[in-house]
């Protein structure tokens, strides 16, 4: 071990849409909203995270609420810097350092990336001291955390539906060989929800409530075996104004996320359309895996093996499977050819 490689820390990140995991010493250490809070006068992050999402929906104009990634990828560069570095000032182990280590990174990016949008990633991380940066292709980092073995020859397939995007990769033989990303997953369900609701009901609800309704009620099979009870949402009403409470039920976020879900399942029967044969016989055997948050939508996994026929198989703590991926990355770097180094 070289002088430096003392000063060294590693560390993996899922920066996400939706939500940023950091993994340190192979413990999770960060599981935050990916949303920050910016003062507009001084330009300085007032919040991140939990913090920050308080503050949605509810922020006066001198406070700006941002989410910097969108369809998962960086959409503001000042504001992602601001919280990968908040967010690694809260690791406790790096914080209580006398010297400021210098950070090793394995990130995780979106198949479906340009370089553009790369680079971005790479500087992003740079900024905060990182020495070197390792990047990772999403699904690549979902299959590995669902527990697939990703160097064997064996095809397996995996859907990630994460915040901004679906991932869907054909694996084998530690390489993606077919893959597909589509900008659509878990924010636009919210979308989804929020526009039934004011369509059916004339009540405008915010995205912290329409996020609610999808975790408590979501429902991609109009009949679930486990009926869900129907929940009361309270929203502003579109005629009088006033706040309105109803209450909504299971089968009503059916019907408004039916459409998206349709085409993640497009995309899917799409990949193994051009999946070549003798992997298509393998994914026939493995099935299909399913991460990210989207994967616990209830009676998701009876809809897709519905629809091809397949076997489907959540991964075990969906949210956290690529974090975990990219964390099992990060110690076995040396002996993984996908890395992007």
């Amino acid at each position: 071990m070289g002088i430096l490689d003392m000063f060294t820390e590693e560390i993996a990140i899922d920066l996400g849409t939706a939500n940023t995991l950091i993994i340190h010493n192979n413990k999770i250490v960060i599981d935050e909203p990916s949303i920050v809070a910016i003062d507009r006068l001084t330009g300085k992050a007032i919040a991140v995270g939990t913090q920050a999402k308080l503050m949605q929906g509810k922020a006066h104009e001198d406070i700006k609420v941002i989410r910097p990634l969108k369809d998962g990828v960086i959409a503001d560069f000042h504001a992602s810097e601001h919280m990968i570095k908040e967010f690694i000032k809260q690791i406790s182990e790096i914080k209580g350092k006398f010297i400021k280590p210098a950070l090793r990174i394995v990130i995780c990016i979106p198949s479906g990336i340009t370089e553009v949008e790369k680079r971005a990633v790479r500087d992003s991380a740079q900024k905060v001291n990182a020495k070197e940066v390792i990047l990772i292709y999403e699904p690549m980092a979902a299959a590995i955390g669902a527990g697939i073995d990703v160097e064997s020859p064996e095809g397996n397939m995996i859907v990630d539906i994460g915040g901004g995007t679906t991932e869907i990769a054909v694996i084998a033989l530690g390489g993606i060989v077919v893959d597909k990303s589509i900008k659509l997953a878990g924010d636009v369900f919210t979308n989804d929800i929020s526009y039934f609701i004011r369509s059916q009901h004339n009540l405008d609800i915010g995205e912290r409530t329409a996020e609610r309704i999808k975790i408590e009620i979501g429902s991609a099979l109009e009949e679930l075996d486990f009926p869900l009870d129907d929940i009361s949402v309270q929203g502003k009403d579109l005629i009088t104004g006033k706040p309105k409470e109803i209450m909504v039920s299971y089968k009503e976020v059916f019907r408004a996320l039916d459409k998206s879900i349709m085409r993640i399942e497009d995309a899917i029967l799409e990949t193994l359309s051009v999946t070549p044969p003798e992997l298509a016989t393998d994914i026939y055997k493995t099935g299909i895996f399913l991460a990210g948050g989207g994967a616990l939508l209830n009676g998701l996994s009876e809809r897709i093996h519905r629809k091809t026929g397949l076997p489907v198989f959540v991964a075990e703590d969906p949210l956290r499977a690529v974090v975990r991926g990219t964390g099992i990355a990060l110690k076995n770097n040396h002996k993984f050819r996908f890395l992007m180094k």
